[in-house]
């Protein structure tokens, strides 16, 4: 019997009716002879409003009461949804991070899953119940609930297919699966049948919101069969691979954005070795995540140092640098909370040149200025002003063909994940 690890995002089960037809996919992969874990995050907006709710009562919430506070959210997602099982006569058990046995790091906040002991998910799965998750929490070696980060849930699905050796892990979510961009901002996007594990962990990386980060690195490390589906729609959904099954891949497989991103910028520091870790440093140390890095020599003896944040670390990554200004003597620091970050991605770059050259001239023509720009071999990154982003993101997608690819030539059943 094939065991499934099914995760359900937070519009999959945004109200009650919802609830009862992700009853109902759990109970038809039942009757198909499945074995099905379940793993949900919290009803959609539920998370935002409790995180709403810490911020207004105080202004910095202590990290322990706060991942107690929003853990409550997946909470109530998987007791309703255990329950509207029951009541269809499938005998089903809610979990919460501890109860399913998912330790974590001892940081409350943002905390990384550091082992799973699967045996009371296999205990409940050999007495013919359905376990029923709650994502995005674990509980650390002191017993403290700890929450995963954003996207949470997606890391403890992959994370259990991995210790439980599932056959498929599967993403359920609002979209049919994974796009050439985002459908909201280019009509035009198309669906894919099939991406690599590296076009996905780039895409992830760079602001798209289909998969977390955290958890397609997983799937790359355990080998973890995934597949994104519609929690709305029949279909077959996009199918990540761990090789390419082509042989000429497209130049550019999709285009993610970010515009949750802010730019600092510390000028005229002493051109020395060892200046770049004095400056990042202690960003790493307050647990701020750094993303793109440039650095401008001046002249020398002095050079400017570029770096992105999340926008949401903005002001504490604002505060610090201040501080190591002053230490290093620097001229002036600056900061622009309003950038965003567009991305082309495909392993198709590898063996192809002139992607860049193209991008820079559609973003020229289109009037957009570029202030940072980041490459690897299967990705181009740019930073621009905010404003500019979905019509550069449009004027990428048509001029690299997205919108008239077809991968209709893909057979998933060549794929052997074992």
């Amino acid at each position: 019997m094939s065991l499934w690890v099914q995760k359900y995002g937070g519009t999959s089960v945004g109200s009650l009716d919802r609830i009862r037809r992700v009853a109902d996919k759990v109970i038809e992969a039942k009757q198909a002879g499945h074995q099905v874990v379940v793993v949900v995050s919290a009803m959609s907006g539920e998370t935002n409003r409790l995180v709403g709710l810490a911020e207004s009562l105080v202004e910095c919430p202590d990290p322990r009461e706060y991942s107690v506070t929003v853990a409550t959210g997946e909470m109530v997602s998987m007791a309703l949804l255990a329950m509207c099982l029951i009541d269809k006569g499938y005998p089903a058990r809610s979990y919460t991070g501890a109860q399913a046995q998912i330790f974590s790091e001892n940081h409350c906040v943002k905390a990384r899953i550091e082992r799973i002991d699967p045996y009371p998910l296999k205990q409940a799965l050999e007495e013919g119940i359905i376990p029923v998750v709650a994502g995005f929490q674990g509980v650390d070696s002191y017993g403290n609930i700890t929450t995963l980060g954003r996207g949470g849930s997606d890391t403890t699905a992959v994370a259990l297919a991995a210790s439980l050796a599932a056959d498929e892990c599967q993403i359920y979510t609002d979209v049919d699966g994974v796009y050439t961009a985002d459908p909201r901002v280019v009509p035009d996007a198309r669906q894919l049948t099939h991406i690599t594990f590296e076009e996905m962990l780039e895409l992830a990386s760079l602001g798209a919101k289909v998969l977390q980060k955290r958890s397609v690195e997983l799937i790359g490390k355990y080998k973890v069969p995934l597949r994104v589906l519609s929690s709305f729609h029949d279909g077959q959904g996009t199918l990540i691979t761990y090789e390419e099954v082509s042989m000429e891949r497209p130049l550019v497989s999709g285009i993610a954005f970010n515009r949750s991103e802010a730019k600092l910028s510390i000028i005229g520091v002493p051109d020395q070795p060892g200046v770049a870790a004095k400056i990042l440093g202690p960003i790493g140390e307050a647990n701020i995540d750094v993303d793109m890095i440039v650095q401008n020599k001046i002249n020398e003896d002095l050079t400017d140092l570029s770096f992105t944040v999340g926008r949401e670390d903005y002001k504490k990554a604002l505060e610090i640098l201040s501080a190591v200004a002053k230490e290093l003597g620097a001229r002036d620091i600056k900061g622009d909370a309003k950038i965003a970050k567009i991305s082309l991605v495909g392993v198709g770059m590898r063996s192809h040149s002139g992607v860049a050259p193209q991008m820079f001239q559609v973003l020229g023509a289109e009037g957009i200025n570029i202030q940072l720009i980041s490459t690897s071999e299967i990705k181009i990154s740019v930073v621009v002003d905010e404003k500019y982003l979905e019509l550069g993101v449009r004027a990428l997608h048509a001029a690299f063909g997205l919108d008239k690819g077809a991968d209709e030539d893909f057979d998933p059943k060549m794929r052997d994940f074992k």
